[in-house]
């Protein structure tokens, strides 16, 4: 189910930034050149269509993916615009890095961006962890959004299942 976040009320928290600080978690914008890196990180993590997304996402002007990096190491990332206009998604933290408030971090920056960007509301595709995003940035669910924008998409093909002749 898609969710709806009102970022008009959104105000940065400098308590979680002192607690990514504190961690030595850097969250940014990511750069054009990084992008191999991210979707050979994002794929095997999170799947093929998560990278496409990223992708997208990436190379935007300016980029509206940003990614979580600790010890120069990728942990996460977030994007916006990568489906559709206003929508937030995909997301993903390393395993390893979860409860550590990185998701939470990436969500705030990348739902701040688009409020920066002119929009009033955003919408969190096929809202996975919904509790997660209601308490993080008081979303809502948007009833009658299955499958909503993913309607009718074509399935994911295994690059073993495809011939060389198309």
């Amino acid at each position: 189910m898609d969710m709806l976040v009102r970022l008009y009320d959104l105000k940065p928290d400098p308590a979680l930034q002192k607690r990514m600080d504190g961690e030595g978690i850097v969250i940014r914008r990511v750069l054009a050149p990084e992008l191999k890196a991210l979707t050979a990180w994002i794929e095997p993590l999170f799947g093929a269509g998560w990278a496409a997304e990223a992708t997208v996402a990436t190379m935007r002007q300016p980029p509206s993916c940003f990614i979580a990096v600790k010890d120069d190491a990728l942990i996460g990332f977030a994007c916006h615009e990568a489906t559709a206009k206003g929508f937030f998604g995909p997301t993903g933290v390393d395993p390893v890095m979860r409860g550590k408030g990185v998701g939470h971090a990436l969500l705030l920056t990348t739902l701040l961006d688009m409020h920066a960007q002119g929009y009033a509301y955003g919408v969190i595709g096929g809202a996975g962890p919904m509790e997660f995003y209601r308490r993080s940035v008081g979303a809502i669910p948007i009833e009658g959004s299955v499958p909503g924008i993913y309607r009718g998409m074509l399935p994911l093909a295994n690059p073993s299942e495809v011939s060389e002749s198309g």
